[in-house]
């Protein structure tokens, strides 16, 4: 039986013998049925048991009860298969800042039997392409305060783009029965493509499935959060980000809670709904734990229960200064757009200042070395991890291989465990720089410098930085010797942010003489480092 009448998504998934091994699929709490789309539980359910009139979703201006949001959903998905055509399985691009309309047109693609691909709103018209043509997505939905990149996008595969915010949707969406029957699929069906960090030549893409979806609900939120119906969630993550999308959409969601969304989030418009709106579960990344902290004192935050971290190590002084200031213990904890979301982290029964956690119910991890041999207790090594998700890399056999290792898989990270099964993060274990919770990978920022005119080579690595985590550190080789100067440095980092997501963008930049190469070659960036 086939998932959906465009299988692309499947054809492409590893074989089941590439794939890692799933474990805990025997606890009731991850049991699914055969048939099963995640938006009937997550969004569905609520209406048919009338908590319709809760509130769903808020932000500044305007509020969104569940039969709001059901509504729109319903709507949407009525566009999507009427008006522009939606096959099952078609992929489909959204491109938007954390809004109401953002999750309708999310949970309306599942409904209507698509998957979905959600990106952030700084990427360029470049990286969207390049997801675009990889995913051969053929239809997107668009902010139309984010229209100019989505209308300079040239792709073959795109048949579709629809706009909103008082745009070609709403208009759509007015004559739209306001109830729809959800797309039969398969428990194991693809809902989401996520995109790693890589956005040029050939990125990664990670499929989860609608079981998954709704099984780290199960798993991070009652490990460590405890919700209920009465919380309210808010944050900074873009929803583009499966850490965003779960700590924003999919838990409150889940729990018959609610969500707080700020289209551009800062320290002190986190600060601003968590006084105003009582807001009682907040994510972000420690850069922003950091400067929270010195406002915190013009502010009340005595709503405020739960405060998550992750997108970075959490250095051990944020943590101690945040709970010097307010007596709140900061989760920490470490996920991947591989495995969905957060599967190591702590609570405040079993926390130690300093380490990331425990494997959370649902997942084990152990430290290994090259050989894939367990290493002793504190001794540093390669994070391995399995449970109920895992990496399923589309069209890319090598990458999978790289990833998962007898059925374990490898996130790149240095970590060790000590002698009672706490994870203390060391490094990254590659090129990887995580900088304000964005992961940006150095080669995606040197294939972009190597497109300048003045650029002969580059080689980027990441400095450690107080504020930040890392920065992106550019070392450049000039066509023209003369052209050194500090003005170049400035020009060059405009220029970037003109054609690259200006997150990525080098903060430092070196110009050398030369790179340091092995013989064959290759540049040897530890050297930089």
């Amino acid at each position: 039986m086939k998932h959906y009448s465009d299988n692309f998504a499947h054809d492409n998934l590893p074989s089941l013998d590439l794939q890692p091994h799933y474990v805990y699929l025997d606890l009731p709490d991850f049991q699914r049925p055969e048939m099963l789309n995640c938006v009937e539980r997550l969004l569905d359910d609520h209406i048919k048991e009338g908590r319709g009139n809760a509130v769903c979703i808020r932000t500044f201006e305007e509020t969104w009860t569940y039969n709001n949001l059901y509504e729109k959903a319903n709507q949407i998905a009525h566009v999507l298969i009427d008006d522009l055509g939606l096959k099952s399985g078609n992929r489909v691009l959204i491109r938007s800042a954390n809004n109401p309309m953002m999750v309708a047109c999310w949970l309306a693609v599942l409904k209507a039997g698509g998957i979905v691909v959600a990106t952030m709103p700084l990427l360029r018209s470049k990286e969207l392409t390049t997801i675009i043509d990889c995913a051969e997505i053929s239809h997107a939905f668009c902010d139309s305060d984010l229209a100019e990149e989505m209308n300079l996008v040239k792709s073959g595969f795109l048949n579709e783009v629809c706009f909103y915010r008082n745009s070609e949707l709403e208009t759509l969406m007015q004559n739209k029965p306001k109830t729809f029957i959800n797309y039969h699929t398969k428990s194991d069906s693809i809902a989401l493509i996520g995109f790693t960090s890589g956005t040029t030549g050939l990125p990664k893409m990670t499929a989860h499935y609608h079981k998954d979806v709704l099984n780290i609900c199960e798993a991070f939120p009652n490990y460590s959060l405890q919700p209920t119906s009465n919380d309210i969630f808010t944050g900074s993550p873009p929803l583009g980000f499966t850490f965003g999308l779960g700590g924003l959409v999919l838990f409150p969601l889940y729990f018959g809670a609610s969500t707080f969304l700020i289209e551009k989030p800062s320290p002190d418009s986190l600060l601003e709904a968590i006084q105003k709106h009582k807001i009682t579960i907040c994510f972000t990344a420690p850069t922003a734990w950091r400067v929270i902290t010195t406002k915190v004192n013009d502010f009340d935050i005595s709503s405020l229960r739960k405060c998550v971290s992750a997108g970075e190590a959490l250095p051990l002084k944020v943590w101690e200064d945040w709970h010097y200031e307010t007596g709140l213990k900061i989760i920490d904890g470490i996920g991947a757009t591989e495995m969905l979301h957060i599967f190591i982290s702590s609570n405040e029964n079993n926390m130690k200042p300093g380490a990331t956690g425990k494997a959370i119910t649902g997942y084990e991890a152990k430290i290994i070395d090259l050989n894939g041999n367990e290493v002793p207790t504190n001794e540093p090594g390669r994070l391995a991890v399995r449970g109920i998700t895992g990496c399923k890399y589309l069209n890319r056999i090598d990458k999978q291989k790289e990833y998962v290792e007898n059925g374990w898989n490898i996130t790149g990270d240095i970590f060790r465990k000590d002698e009672d099964d706490y994870f203390w993060f060391v490094a990254r274990g590659d090129d990887m720089i995580i900088s304000s919770g964005y992961n940006i990978a150095a080669i995606e920022v040197e294939s972009v410098l190597l497109t300048h005119q003045n650029v002969l080579e580059c080689a980027v690595v990441g400095l450690p930085d107080e504020e930040r985590g890392m920065l992106v550190c550019a070392y450049i080789v000039l066509k023209e010797k003369y052209n050194v100067s500090d003005e170049l440095k400035f020009h060059i980092q405009q220029w970037f942010k003109e054609v690259a997501a200006p997150y990525k963008y080098p903060r430092v930049i070196h110009f050398v003489e030369e790179l340091p190469k092995t013989e064959t070659g290759k540049i040897q960036r530890f050297k930089l480092k």
